[in-house]
């Protein structure tokens, strides 16, 4: 339980830093975004209809205390203001459209990476020096060796344009109502085909080679050499005693992961015209969209923090030596 409030406390912590320092930097950059944007009006608006629009936006003048508590009350009450590259529309609503897309597509993706590379690795470790111990993690490194964006545009190139298997945009056909329908649903998977084998591929490689190495350290340990002299099965020893211990490491990249399931990925979103949080994000910054930027990078920043909290959580579990501070008491 003090492990736990302990984990709890620097969360909250963490949470607060994260959103104060997301207040404060846009406040310290030189220049006001809000004259960077109504520069463009400058000469065809009155002053009077000047002060209306910002006051519209939330653009305030009053002291910097007072805009810290309304940006925190905004923030915890859904009113993150409106952005400037798609007004009159709220930032909220276009994180609300976006995110789904993202998590769907990435947090798919990432998830089907670690289970693949780590279950792969765990055998090719057990089989070392065999033909799939000398291939797949050469192979596999070397495709994620390639740029995110070369791969994304080869597949759109081959398979979209050339072949014409996948569509090369979007996130379903056109014409199509959202809903949970069997026709969308699968409209969804069929655009998000491409993508997310980009995705898969490009992050592969990590969990399998992490996962091999890991497992080779391990089975090296005096408590796994003295299990197989005892004559445990084959199984058992891969999973229990092994695959266990070796998993461990593997946690921590995964809060990574988890975490930076939010802010997508960009460049892979940008090349199949995705409608996920990262496209969303690249068009908030060609626009100058400040309110948008700024809750995009506090969503990312909250997502990485919870990541990292559960997974502690979880570590702590599978790892007693974490909760006792690495003694055996």
């Amino acid at each position: 339980m003090p492990f736990i409030l302990k984990r709890l406390g620097f969360f909250v912590l963490s949470l607060w830093a994260a959103i104060t320092i997301n207040f404060i930097l846009p406040r310290m950059m030189p220049g006001n975004p809000a004259d960077i944007m109504f520069a463009k009006f400058k000469g065809q608006l009155d002053p009077a209809s000047m002060e209306a629009m910002k006051k519209a936006f939330g653009l305030t003048d009053k002291p910097i205390i007072i805009q810290y508590f309304e940006y925190l009350k905004g923030l915890f009450t859904g009113q993150w203001g409106l952005s400037f590259g798609n007004y009159p529309t709220p930032v909220i609503d276009i994180i609300k459209s976006s995110l789904p897309w993202t998590i769907g597509l990435v947090g798919l993706a990432t998830i089907l990476a670690v289970f693949i590379g780590t279950s792969v690795g765990i055998y090719i470790s057990w089989k070392r020096q065999g033909l799939l111990d000398n291939t797949l993690p050469i192979l596999t490194m070397g495709i994620q060796a390639l740029p995110y964006f070369w791969v994304a545009l080869l597949f759109l190139f081959i398979f979209g344009f050339k072949l014409n298997w996948f569509p090369m945009n979007h996130g379903y056909d056109d014409g199509l109502v959202p809903g949970f329908n069997w026709t969308f649903i699968s409209s969804v998977i069929f655009h998000g085909f491409l993508p997310g084998l980009t995705i898969l591929l490009g992050s592969l490689s990590g969990w399998l080679v992490g996962m091999r190495n890991n497992m080779i350290n391990t089975l090296g340990e005096d408590y796994v050499v003295f299990a197989e002299a005892k004559g445990v099965s084959t199984s058992r020893l891969m999973f229990t005693y092994a695959a266990r211990n070796a998993i461990l490491p593997q946690l921590t990249s995964f809060a990574i992961a988890i975490g930076n399931v939010v802010s997508g990925s960009i460049l892979t979103e940008q090349v199949f015209s995705y409608p996920g949080i990262g496209g969303q994000l690249t068009n908030g910054v060609l626009q100058e969209d400040y309110p948008l930027i700024q809750a995009s990078f506090l969503l990312i920043a909250v997502a990485v923090l919870v990541a990292n909290l559960v997974v502690d959580l979880l570590y702590s579990r599978l790892d007693p030596r974490v909760r006792t501070g690495g003694t055996d008491k």
